[in-house]
């Protein structure tokens, strides 16, 4: 247990993601996938969860994670790994939601937000979370990927977009949540 210890520690404090996927890509170890896998699971499910069920978001996780075992070569190291596994991930989801007809882009003008029913118990947290899942996907999506530390750029890149589209994507979530939020300030 401890030589397992001491290893991932050696990885993971002198090793980023990017060094691990092209490591991984070289020589296929599996103590390296580990560690790669340690790094961002917890994020891309996180990520998943908030765009679709827990269920589904099971499913894309270990649909991300095999192309990432099948095909570590894909990796460019051009940017982040971590953009790149938000990028397969975001594809299979919306490949599935296209499979069961669940799929529905934004229209081209921004539509206001439906207005939200909380119930007297709801914490700030469950209010929080039915305004965010009450956003249309692509707001929705643009706003969890700035919460989880990526940029502009790379939100844009991610979700197949222009930088100005992914920038009123965020703009937009925030007033829908700020504007529902609002009503129920204590």
């Amino acid at each position: 247990m401890s030589i397992t210890l001491a290893i991932k520690t050696l990885f993971s404090a002198s090793h980023s993601n990017e060094w691990l996927i092209g490591r991984y890509a070289q020589t296929g170890e599996k103590k390296v996938l580990e560690l790669l896998y340690d790094n961002c699971a917890d994020d891309l499910y996180h990520y998943l969860s908030t765009q679709s069920d827990p269920h589904m978001a099971k499913d894309i996780c270990q649909k991300t994670w095999l192309k990432v075992i099948e095909k570590p070569h894909l990796y460019q190291n051009s940017g982040r790994f971590s953009a790149w596994l938000f990028t397969i991930a975001r594809n299979a989801l919306i490949d599935e939601y296209r499979k069961t007809n669940r799929w529905q882009p934004l229209p081209d003008e921004p539509r206001q937000s439906l207005s939200v029913v909380f119930d007297y118990h709801d914490s700030i947290a469950d209010k929080f979370d039915k305004v965010l899942l009450s956003l249309p996907f692509e707001q929705r999506e643009a706003f969890c990927l700035q919460q989880e530390g990526f940029g502009l750029q790379e939100i844009a890149d991610i979700t197949h977009s222009g930088v100005e589209t992914a920038k009123s994507r965020i703009r937009y979530a925030k007033q829908a949540l700020k504007a529902q939020l609002e009503k129920y300030h204590d």
